[in-house]
């Protein structure tokens, strides 16, 4: 399991900020302090893309997961219509680290722990164990925890900041706001810890041979799991390992 690429969009135009603010789950106003965490749904509220919005001067880059890129070029000229906004493919590359930031770089705004991030012609990182802070941290990742049946808020999204509860429509809007006002969330991800090990996409089971959930990233004896609550408080096995919950929340 290997994280993905990614790929660089530019967002020009006079009508890019609103037109990305009608789409995406965060605020694009937050642009004005530095990167913004977002992403775009279906109708129904789930899950299509997550990616990075950065300012640059006048236009927006647009930071994503090379497996999504094609989909969401795609999606977002659909979206545009008439508006005056252009997205252009670009050829830059993402350093990131979590040591000292380099001249021109910005904090990642999920978590701190994800340190910086920095767009020009090369790429790559400082070496950190991105799998370890991750599952430290429960932070998914594209592909990995976030796939198309995904509801932002079971992945996290309010905690890592990825979605503004105050910021007016969007694509999704309706289902996430009544997930977030009106029910009470019975599954979502969780750090685990594991005895053992399993492939990612490994179905957690109770003692009696119930799902309970799905493993996924896993570093250090933890990892990232799905999780139905109410049944995470006995034995838990994936496969080979075996898996329990420090805390259920929810």
């Amino acid at each position: 399991m290997t994280e993905h690429a990614r790929k660089i969009f530019r967002i020009t135009g006079a009508d890019a900020r609103h037109f990305l603010q009608n789409l995406v789950t965060n605020n694009v106003d937050g642009l004005d302090k530095g990167a913004v965490y977002t992403a775009i749904l279906t109708p129904q509220g789930k899950y299509l893309a997550d990616f990075l919005l950065i300012p640059e001067g006048d236009a927006i880059l647009l930071d994503v997961a090379e497996p999504l890129a094609a989909a969401l070029f795609q999606r977002l000229n659909m979206y545009k219509l008439r508006a005056d906004v252009q997205i252009t493919e670009t050829d830059l590359q993402v350093r990131r680290g979590t040591g000292e930031a380099p001249e021109g770089a910005l904090t990642d705004p999920r978590h701190p722990a994800l340190g910086w991030r920095l767009y020009g012609a090369e790429g790559g990182d400082d070496g950190s164990d991105w799998y370890a802070i991750r599952v430290a941290h429960c932070i998914p990742e594209t592909g990995v925890e976030l796939t198309p049946d995904t509801f932002i808020l079971e992945a996290g999204f309010e905690r890592l900041h990825g979605v503004d509860f105050r910021k007016g429509c969007y694509v999704g809007q309706e289902v996430t706001a009544r997930m977030k006002h009106k029910t009470e969330l019975r599954k979502g991800l969780l750090t685990v810890d594991v005895e053992g090990a399993a492939p990612a996409g490994t179905q957690i089971l109770t003692e009696d041979g119930k799902t309970a959930g799905t493993l996924f990233t896993q570093a250090g004896g933890k990892a990232i799991a799905y999780v139905r609550f109410d049944r995470a408080n006995g034995p838990l096995t994936a496969d080979n390992a075996r898996v329990s919950v420090p805390q259920v929340t929810g």
